[in-house]
């Protein structure tokens, strides 16, 4: 089966109603899509009350990706609001824990930092973080080019299938060492994740500080043409792999969900068990 959806439900004024509150627009969200990343992970370990509350407002077969949290994944620069690394897996594991229960855990993403690179340590910190994980399907994405340099390309895939990670394949803008080109190769036969972060290179390499430096950095829109290289990937891949879950991550000018249907009517997908869509006065 292929999923597409979006990464966070909060950003996407097209979806919804004119002054939808923004505790009701999960609801409204899975009425369109039948998956979609919770990116608040990444900020925050989220309590339970919350995940409980995601669950009920989606119906029974929608799928969430978890984007797991910096202190995970060394993007948090200053210390960690635990006492160690394993409290910090610990509480996220029972954080996700209801997700896993209610059958809507698709997976866990680890994306990694630019300055993450291929280097013996950083492969000993992937094995430990798989095995903290025990058996919650992950995912792996990197942000440094050396992971699938020509002298690490073939070790890199191979330590991904052997260890059990899913790939999640890019699409992002080719933009130097803090990139990493479309590898169109699935690492688990089950699951395989595409994220497709826009062609921005502009905005890629200037966007690195400052409060708007995300707003920069997903500016951009799918053409009809980029949307279907895009799906005859997916088709392909279908082929090695049982499900393809599709996340548009060019939120910053609106364009992520309008991108997500063109690719869904593209690839002739009718979801069926969404939620009801809320009817508007006209």
């Amino acid at each position: 089966m292929i999923y597409i959806g979006l990464t966070g439900w909060g950003d996407h004024d097209n979806l919804y109603p004119p002054g939808l509150a923004a505790k009701d627009k999960l609801l409204e969200y899975a009425a369109h899509f039948p998956t979609v990343e919770v990116d608040s992970y990444f900020y925050a370990i989220q309590p339970r009350t919350n995940v409980e509350k995601w669950i009920r407002e989606t119906p029974p077969s929608f799928q969430f990706i978890v984007k797991a949290y910096q202190g995970m994944t060394g993007h948090e620069r200053g210390p960690i609001p635990y006492e160690n690394k394993e409290e910090m897996f610990a509480a996220f594991l029972e954080s996700v824990a209801p997700f896993q229960e209610a059958g809507k855990l698709a997976m866990v993403l680890f994306q990694f930092p630019p300055w993450f690179d291929c280097r013996r340590e950083h492969v000993a910190y992937l094995r430990s973080v798989k095995a903290r994980m025990g058996a919650v399907p992950v995912a792996l994405e990197f942000r440094h080019q050396s992971w699938f340099s020509p002298r690490f390309y073939d070790k890199t895939l191979r330590f991904m299938e052997e260890e059990g990670w899913i790939h999640s394949i890019c699409d992002e803008p080719q933009a130097g060492e803090g990139s990493v080109p479309t590898v169109l190769h699935p690492t688990d036969q089950e699951k395989t994740l595409i994220r497709l972060h826009g062609r921005n290179v502009h905005g890629w390499n200037k966007a690195t500080a400052g409060e708007n430096w995300r707003a920069v950095r997903y500016l951009y829109r799918y053409n009809e043409r980029e949307l279907s290289e895009w799906a005859n990937h997916i088709k392909a891949l279908m082929g090695k792999t049982a499900h393809i879950y599709v996340l548009f991550n060019n939120n910053s000018g609106g364009d992520a969900a309008d991108n997500a249907k063109q690719l869904i009517d593209l690839l002739g997908i009718e979801y069926k068990g969404l939620a009801p869509r809320q009817l508007g006065l006209f």
